[in-house]
């Protein structure tokens, strides 16, 4: 792959040089709260580089999971990257739009970390900066797209940032796909929340909650709740 910047994690090593989405704390954050227990066929909706999708796979071993995204690059190195994990066979990365998937496909959970930027005028810079404008797939589409591909018991997880929450009541009461938690991430303890995941279901086994998890504490070490959620995968926790 050229002279790529890897990132390793505990189990596995990802790639990131040619997708345009990086990894990042949004995406560890998703992949290792997005709840995985009985879910058989996974969905991961602007999988970039893959890491989502690995994580999953690392905390299901059942699950077989298709990484889509409509960069090409990136389904390149996603590509590599699973066929490099200790899971190729259970994952498959597609160049594939979301808003065009076929409508019988059916899954038990569907995640993403979506691009977040909602306002303004349509960036036409870097490919980093268009991949995370909600254009491409807004909160709306992809959250009306998972209420006719999630299994009568699936699952929608996401984050975003926290000023997007009205929308996302909003798109998820006209899909009639209830949001089930919310957890609001503060980067440091005391600051403001600055990202939202969220989980949607039909399922009434998912009883509703709302809380908060800190990612820092003021001296920069990680808090232990974010060490408990991440720990399994951050080779230094």
């Amino acid at each position: 792959m050229g002279r790529e910047k890897v990132f390793r994690f505990k189990q596995f090593a990802v790639v990131n040089d040619r997708s345009a989405m990086k990894v990042g704390t949004d995406g560890v954050l998703l992949g290792a709260w997005c709840p995985v227990a009985g879910a058989h066929r996974v969905l991961d909706v602007g999988t970039g580089c893959g890491v989502i999708a690995l994580m999953i796979a690392q905390r299901n071993s059942h699950a077989v999971i298709d990484a889509i995204d409509i960069d090409h690059d990136a389904i390149i190195e996603a590509a590599f990257n699973f066929e490099s994990s200790p899971w190729p066979q259970r994952l498959t990365a597609i160049e594939c739009d979301f808003n065009g998937m076929e409508v019988n496909a059916r899954y038990d959970l569907i995640v993403s970390n979506p691009p977040y930027f909602t306002n303004g005028i349509l960036p036409t810079g870097d490919a980093r900066t268009v991949a995370r404008h909600t254009a491409s797939l807004t909160y709306g589409q992809l959250i009306r797209g998972a209420s006719q591909h999630l299994t009568d018991d699936g699952a929608l997880a996401l984050i975003s940032p926290t000023d997007a929450e009205s929308d996302i009541i909003e798109a998820a009461t006209f899909a009639s796909l209830p949001v089930k938690a919310m957890t609001r991430v503060l980067p440091v303890e005391g600051a403001n929340p600055k990202r939202t995941l969220w989980l949607l279901s039909r399922n009434d086994a998912f009883p509703y909650h709302e809380n908060t998890l800190t990612i820092a504490r003021h001296d920069g070490s990680s808090t232990r709740e974010y060490i408990e959620l991440t720990g399994d995968f951050y080779l230094k926790m």
